[in-house]
């Protein structure tokens, strides 16, 4: 079921696209006309964001007959294949089709990058983690396309997690102070992780206590290194500009996670379309 948020997003998203109203449907199109759209995907990948999709049209149109040809989360290898079929009135699909397009095509892009890197990692026990790096307003769904890709949520925003990074340490004085002020400070349960961007940083972090480190930026000889000074306890996670084509050289180094920005910031749209025809009037 799709949260308050994400109706309200469709909402805004509508208003910007549609303005007042859809000028050319309305001259083009008579009122009362029925049809049949087709979505379809174009391109290998993951589709998300039906749901989201599917009530975009039911706003413009409450009686629209959604259809879901495919399930949301599963890699598909060889398209073209049709993913919803969709009747209803025709003036809501072409009004709608650009708004629903641009979520699913956005949040399957997500779903496939994630999925691409998990495959990459298949066997090494390393998790892909996303970031906050989302756009604005769309944290909630692109989160949920990272999941529907195999991959894990990081934070959901600043009040679920204790991230010590470089500016905090700066802030307070050095590592060990930084780390010192959290474990005090945090809300009972709550793990505390510090960013470490050397392995001098990884000795004092966890001097200070520090269980979890993200490895920032640092050479996979180096989170080899951090992982025999951590010792098993510890939960090291790699972050900083990782690729997919750096994926693979970072399965055996000891980490248990690994944090792409990109995945949210930087995946491409999947390529799907939506193809209309008009039904025989009753």
């Amino acid at each position: 079921m799709l949260s308050r948020a994400t109706h309200d997003l469709i909402s805004r998203a509508l208003a910007e696209d549609v303005g007042l109203r859809d000028v050319t449907t309305e001259a083009v199109v008579p009122s009362g006309t029925r049809a049949r759209a087709l979505i379809e995907q174009k391109a290998a990948g993951v589709v998300f964001g039906l749901e989201v999709a599917e009530a975009v049209f039911h706003r413009l149109d409450p009686l629209l007959d959604w259809r879901p040809l495919r399930s949301e989360g599963q890699w598909l290898k060889e398209p073209p294949a049709a993913v919803a079929e969709i009747e209803g009135d025709a003036r809501a699909l072409l009004t709608g089709e650009r708004v629903a397009l641009n979520f699913l095509q956005r949040l399957s892009g997500i779903a496939s990058a994630t999925a691409s890197c998990v495959y990459l990692l298949r066997g090494s026990g390393v998790e892909v983690l996303d970031t906050r790096k989302t756009t604005p307003g769309l944290r909630e769904l692109e989160k949920q396309a990272v999941v529907a890709g195999g991959g894990r949520n990081h934070r959901m925003g600043l009040d679920d997690a204790v991230l010590v990074k470089d500016n905090h340490i700066a802030l307070a004085g050095g590592i060990r102070e930084a780390v010192r002020r959290a474990l005090e400070r945090r809300p009972p349960g709550m793990a505390v992780e510090v960013e470490c961007s050397s392995l001098a940083d990884v000795g004092e972090a966890l001097d200070a206590g520090a269980t979890h480190l993200l490895l920032d930026n640092m050479a996979v000889d180096e989170m080899r290194d951090a992982r025999a000074l951590a010792g098993d306890g510890v939960v090291l996670e790699a972050s900083g500009g990782i690729t997919p084509a750096a994926l693979q050289s970072l399965a055996g180094a000891g980490l248990q996670f690994v944090s792409l920005g990109f995945l949210t910031h930087s995946a491409s749209a999947l390529d799907l379309s939506m193809s209309i025809e008009p039904l025989e009037a009753p």
